[in-house]
């Protein structure tokens, strides 16, 4: 490859071993400078799954090393579009291959989610009909790579190959649903991931013993603050948080379900990557539960079973 050309971010192995959770997005509908639209990645059993897939999520596959093509399988919690407006980029990129590095999908992409998953992702393809056809014919790119197949349940095991299994439960993010959370198990590990949800009894019960849950949270006092100081929007700010979980709400279910890890994202507001600010957003937190937090930043990865060799 020519010198001039950009170096590609180096390809992150994947081990039949290995059980890793990556961070791709931590922020939320607001844009927020260094917090990408909502999407989290499992590295597991040799196998990349993606769970929801904001607008940025391309990108971040590309900067954690994982890579686009290697996704085959999306998850989604629900159908918000900060967690489903990346799937076009997704679709063609993960198609497309990235040459000299690594193949592009050749197969059909396979999508899961609540009810309603095929009738709105499926806009999303219907749309890039014109662009597929043109790829076919003239690109000659892989067919069976453009199509994709659809997997609906709000409940019960979704996924089960190569020992990765993954179980959708439904949480409460009304007005949306339904809405779900998803559990993914590998050599004995167990990763919770809830999507957006307000406190649920769901969760906790999936998240029993947990290794990692991932929760999404929102700091209500600031919030509070902000509505206060604002209040021709004070309705635009206190209506969001009515289907979302505080961080004090996710440390008191934490440690109802024994997770060992709680892992906080889709940050509202989204704090500051600094000690102090971090310490602030997370304030009465420890006091409740009495395991490992962790304010989620995008591109923080968790291995839960290291690649051998490593």
């Amino acid at each position: 490859m020519p010198s001039e050309f950009i170096q590609p971010t180096p390809v992150l192995p994947l081990s039949p071993d290995g059980f890793s959770v990556v961070l791709l997005g931590t922020g939320t509908p607001r844009a927020y400078p260094g917090a990408a639209k909502p999407a989290v990645a499992v590295a597991a059993g040799g196998q990349v799954l993606l769970f929801d897939c904001g607008s940025d999520t391309t990108r971040q596959l590309i900067a954690s090393g994982l890579m686009p093509q290697r996704v085959r399988d999306v998850f989604f919690t629900h159908h918000h579009y900060d967690h489903n407006a990346g799937f076009p980029d997704l679709f063609i990129s993960s198609w497309r291959t990235h040459v000299g590095i690594i193949a592009g999908r050749s197969r059909a992409m396979r999508v899961y989610g609540p009810s309603r998953t095929r009738e709105i992702i499926g806009a999303f393809h219907g749309a890039l009909a014109y662009d597929i056809g043109l790829r076919v014919a003239y690109n000659r790119s892989e067919v069976g790579g453009g199509q994709v197949e659809y997997a609906e349940s709000n409940a019960g095991v979704v996924f089960d190959e190569g020992g990765v299994r993954v179980t959708a439960f439904e949480v409460d993010h009304r007005p949306v649903e339904p809405a779900l959370g998803y559990l993914v198990e590998f050599g004995g590990k167990r990763v919770v991931i809830s999507g957006d949800t307000r406190p649920m009894p769901s969760t906790v019960a999936h998240a029993r013993g947990a290794d990692l849950l991932v929760h999404d949270a929102y700091n209500a006092a600031w919030l509070a603050e902000i509505a206060q100081e604002n209040p021709d929007l004070a309705v635009q700010v206190n209506n969001p948080a009515k289907y979302h979980t505080t961080t004090l709400e996710a440390a008191q279910m934490a440690q109802e379900a024994g997770a060992r890890h709680l892992v906080l994202t889709h940050h509202i507001p989204v704090p500051r990557a600094t000690p102090e600010a971090e310490a602030a957003y997370t304030q009465g937190m420890a006091a409740l539960y009495s395991g490992r937090i962790t304010v989620g930043r995008d591109l923080m990865r968790f291995d839960l079973i290291s690649p051998a060799g490593t």
